[in-house]
């Protein structure tokens, strides 16, 4: 029975530690602080401090409007060849994404959470539709480009990145073959497909289930083997510990990087399809709240 032994990017000396998990702020985040942010204007309008038609109220509904109409102007900058000098992309976008936040929640402000008319309620309710599909649009935005930067992400730059190769999954886990293949079959499995809807789902939204139950499963492999080997070579609890950890994480990289490889002509296509339905919903903004504005003042 021959010797297995494992490569040296796996199986690493004992005193190398297993990489440590970055924290970025996720998308869950965000969601969170705008949940606490809903919550804290309902609970502030139900203190009394004022009315919607009383004159704290309206100042608080006209900076609200203020922040988005000035939304239109991320959108107004791609259009127009002397602002583009005006400062980098990425803090338009910050900035779009604050008025994006703090205008709807004024206006939510403004409104105390009561319909009132008619108009005031068709304003309301395509505020709250625009800034539900700029979230869509944000969550859509960050799966095809690199933070808040506007760098595009592209198939074969995620590729080199991470060395998606066959070739290196069979010389890294080659102490371990079952794992290897079941690499090489997701990667596989992944790109399978056409272009159609069907597949565009599947990959957004099967594909990320998929991938936790094949690190599970290699988990278990890896597990069984590096024991084996670990019997052999005499390690010690926290060597065969940290060595786990390290063939875990090399699965667990890769595995992400099949899926977001996967997933980028799949969001590509999603936010075309967002972006053709988002522009209908802030024209009916427009017209909509120019309509509230007018019938304020005119009655």
């Amino acid at each position: 029975m021959s010797t297995i032994r494992p490569p040296a990017n796996v199986l690493a000396s004992a005193t190398e530690a297993a990489p440590r998990k970055k924290r970025p702020i996720t998308d869950m985040s965000l969601y969170v602080v705008l949940t606490l942010m809903l919550l804290a204007a309902w609970r502030f309008s139900r203190m009394g401090y004022f009315r919607s038609g009383d004159e704290v109220g309206y100042w608080v509904g006209v900076v609200g409007g203020v922040m988005m109409l000035l939304l239109l102007a991320y959108p107004l900058r791609k259009y127009f060849k002397f602002t583009q000098r005006w400062g980098k992309v990425k803090w338009w976008f910050v900035v779009h994404m604050i008025l994006g936040i703090a205008g709807p929640f004024l206006i939510l402000l403004h409104s105390t959470f009561h319909l009132g008319s008619v108009n005031a309620a068709v304003a309301l309710f395509s505020m709250l539709i625009v800034a539900g599909s700029g979230i869509v649009g944000r969550f859509l935005y960050l799966r095809i480009h690199r933070g808040l930067h506007g760098e595009r992400n592209n198939l074969a730059e995620l590729q080199r990145r991470v060395g998606l190769a066959q070739g290196e999954i069979r010389s890294s886990f080659r102490f371990a073959p079952n794992v290897a293949e079941r690499l090489m079959a997701f990667e596989s499995y992944a790109g399978a497909g056409g272009d159609g809807w069907g597949s565009t789902l599947r990959r957004v939204v099967w594909l990320p289930v998929r991938q936790r139950i094949e690190a599970e499963a290699c988990a278990r492999e890896l597990n069984e083997r590096l024991r084996l080997i670990g019997k052999e070579r005499e390690w010690t609890r926290g060597q065969l510990r940290r060595r786990r950890a390290q063939a875990r994480h090399s699965t667990q990289v890769y595995l992400r990087s099949v899926v977001r490889v996967a997933q980028l002509t799949a969001y590509e296509r999603l936010f075309a399809l967002w972006h053709l339905l988002h522009a209908p919903f802030v024209y009916l903004l427009l017209l909509t709240a120019c309509f509230h504005v007018f019938a304020v003042h005119a009655y």
